[in-house]
């Protein structure tokens, strides 16, 4: 059953007989849902789930404890009268039958109807009873829409109050008399009574306001009058004494109101301080009259400082244009990187069968040439992909103290004879500088990069200035607070426009023609600044240069002293070498140069695989290992297999771009792609260390 048919439902109460059933299907027939009760406390208790009519037989009630029953009545609401049909035997009205009395008095909303009964009275009774029910239920609705009016208008006017209390202007509402009705403690501060100037004795002594003239104005031109004529005034400014006897300015303007068919009914004043403003103004004009050098001094100092604001907003404006330029970036690097891994593998192999491919070839000056071109290409390659890795932020760094006017000044040579006689390069640094965090060699190849820019730029020559100093970087880069050491490269050459400078760090994005830059040097750069620490910002004006500024993290430890290169590994005899690489080009390529050089070679494709040999008493001398291999890298395999075989040499093999954080890195690594002599130098030494281990362990024993 609905809702709205158990709100309108009628209980019938007629124990005895048929009278219950009789009625409920008389009052089903016509629509009206009907339910007969056992007994008074089952009709107490149905109530609770909704009733629109209580039809009642008078035996029922007439000695029957109505207690429940008339309580449930008398908690009703004030807009709930339940109506009730009661059937009785006996048609007495009201006046004359006590018993019908003291049920209406119970029971208020009483009908009686005399038994037996036509059915069309029962229904007609019925009907009226409901319709008068729904007609309350009509009323519920009304008063909850009201009660729910007035609170959103009490909300209303608690927000209109506490605005118009708040407000730190003085604004008052008036009836057309003029006569205050509402208005802010701010307006009981100018006027304690509450009543505008025009309308106080004394007002035109003690509000003062001019016209344009700059004559007196009367009571009857001030703006509340006015306003309360239909003016519309805005601010005219008055001389007041408040209740403290202290003078102000004030700032009066007038709005009249209107109701909704435009009839004048009020209006509104709002009184606004201005003392401290014009007291300005008037101390203005004094320093004006006395004091012109001083008011020049002092537009100069504003202007000065509008300037820096200028400045630092653009500054800002290129900072968020530089961090949407390094969100975009990164996306970039992260595909860049994937990309110079796989295609340092590609390289391994090209560069590894170029040279065995060389040892069995006839000397012929021709093919000797097409050699050197494969193989000159292959290493332009390879150091293409260091570049992208520079850029993606995943070269393999080792940053270290490092003295950069040092640095600059071993430098100087290989600079000037990069950029050619025609460009004059400086040098400046000052002296004392604090050392820098940063890898050295990835250091001075970004310097490299710059300068051949610079020469680039420069094509009728020009100066070349790298500059060292120490300045405070962005407080968005990350650095600590205070001045960090900063590198400067600036050239005199063309400089760039505003979207070319947009671009310009972008990866393969470059100005030269076709064939003559790969458009990553200043991608590189970028990237190695960012991945050290540090800070990169680069600035161009069209025909005054370009400056390229790197701030670099500050080094908390001392420069180390130069250590002597290592020494050449020494000849080591053959040894059995296991090799495992997933990538079978890779194995091939590396398995071909170990042979080549007199070792025994096992290969593996899987670390696993490697460890099986290791179980079943393979013996070798050297672990080679890629590191990115499925189910197991090279780092878990090394460690797995020195477990089974102390002592153990392992030689990792990876491009760098798949190491992630947190791997050794006292572990030997050999860069990919390597060469045959790069392969010989990395895995004679760990043979040789480990001949010479194992002497002496023999000489203790």
């Amino acid at each position: 059953m609905t809702e709205s048919a158990t709100m309108e439902r009628a209980l019938i109460l007629a124990p005895r007989g048929r009278d219950a059933a009789v009625a409920a299907a008389l009052l089903g027939e016509v629509g009206i849902a009907a339910l007969a009760c056992p007994d008074l406390t089952a009709l107490c208790q149905a109530l609770d789930d909704g009733v629109g009519l209580l039809i009642l037989v008078e035996e029922a009630v007439r000695t029957a404890d109505l207690q429940g029953l008339v309580a449930w009545i008398g908690a009703q609401p004030p807009w709930s009268d339940l109506p009730v049909v009661l059937l009785t035997m006996r048609g007495d009205g009201a006046e004359r039958t006590p018993e019908a009395a003291r049920l209406t008095e119970l029971l208020g909303n009483v009908t009686f109807i005399e038994r037996p009964f036509h059915p069309t009275t029962l229904i007609s009774v019925a009907r009226t009873c409901l319709r008068g029910r729904r007609r309350q239920y009509d009323a519920r609705a009304h008063l909850v829409e009201r009660d729910r009016l007035l609170a959103d208008l009490a909300g209303e006017r608690a927000h209109f109050a506490a605005l118009i209390k708040h407000l730190p202007v003085g604004v008052s509402l008036m009836d057309r008399d003029g006569r205050v009705m509402l208005c802010n403690p701010a307006f009981e501060g100018f006027l304690p009574g509450a009543v505008i100037p025009s309308r106080q004795p004394d007002g035109s002594h003690s509000w003062i306001g001019h016209d344009d003239q700059g004559r007196h104005l009367p009571p009857e031109q001030f703006p509340g009058a006015r306003a309360l004529r239909g003016e519309l005034v805005h601010g005219v400014e008055f001389t007041c004494r408040r209740p403290d006897g202290s003078s102000t300015w004030t700032r009066v303007s007038g709005v009249p109101v209107r109701d909704g068919t435009g009839q004048l009914v009020g209006a509104l004043a709002v009184i606004v301080d201005i003392g401290v403003q014009k007291a300005a103004q008037e101390a203005l004009q004094r320093l004006t009259t006395t004091l012109e050098a001083t008011v020049r001094e002092r537009t100069r100092e504003l202007e000065e400082t509008l300037d820096r604001l200028r400045a630092e907003m653009r500054d800002r404006e290129r900072a968020e244009e530089q961090l949407r330029q390094t969100q975009k970036l990164e996306t970039l690097g992260q595909l860049t990187g994937g990309v110079a891994h796989d295609f340092n593998n590609l390289l391994m192999a090209v560069l590894g069968n170029l040279e065995l491919l060389r040892k069995r070839i006839p000397d012929d000056p021709t093919t000797k040439r097409l050699f050197d071109g494969a193989m000159q290409g292959a290493q332009r390659g390879a150091t293409l992909t260091q570049r992208l890795l520079a850029f993606a932020r995943r070269q393999d760094l080792q940053p270290q103290a490092v003295d950069l006017a040092g640095l600059l000044e071993g430098m100087r040579t290989l600079l000037e004879r990069s950029v050619g006689p025609r460009i004059l390069v400086r040098i400046e640094a000052h002296a004392g500088l604090p050392p820098a965090l940063i890898d050295p060699n990835q250091l001075e190849l970004a310097i490299l990069n710059l300068a051949i820019n610079a020469r680039d730029a420069m094509p009728e020559g020009g100066t070349l200035t790298v500059s060292l100093d120490e300045a405070p970087a962005a407080a968005s880069s990350g650095l600590a607070p205070g001045r960090t050491p900063r590198l400067s490269v600036q050239d005199t050459g063309a400089g760039m426009d505003a979207p070319t400078l947009a671009r310009a760090v972008e990866p393969f994005f470059s100005t030269k023609g076709i064939g003559k830059g790969t458009g990553l040097g200043l991608s590189m750069v970028h990237g190695l600044a960012v991945q050290s620490g540090g800070a990169f910002r680069l600035s161009s004006v069209p025909g005054r240069g370009t400056l390229v500024e790197l701030w670099l993290p500050r080094a908390t430890a001392p420069v180390r002293a130069a250590e002597p290169p290592p020494a050449p590994a020494a000849d080591v005899p053959p040894a059995v070498v296991l090799v495992v690489d997933d990538d079978a080009l890779i194995a091939m390529s590396t398995v071909d140069m170990l042979t080549d050089l007199g070792h025994t070679v096992v290969e593996a494709n899987s670390g696993i695989e490697a460890l099986e040999l290791l179980r079943s008493g393979q013996a070798v001398d050297l672990l080679l290992t890629d590191y990115a291999m499925p189910g197991m890298t090279g780092v878990e395999l090394a460690r797995a297999a020195q477990g089974m075989v102390p002592d153990l040499p392992v030689l990792l093999a990876t491009g760098y771009a798949d190491l992630p954080e947190g791997v050794v890195a006292d572990m030997p690594r050999l860069a990919k792609p390597y060469t045959q002599n790069q392969l010989a130098t990395a895995t004679g030494r760990l043979l040789a260390k480990a001949t010479r281990s194992h002497r002496v362990k023999s000489d203790s024993i």
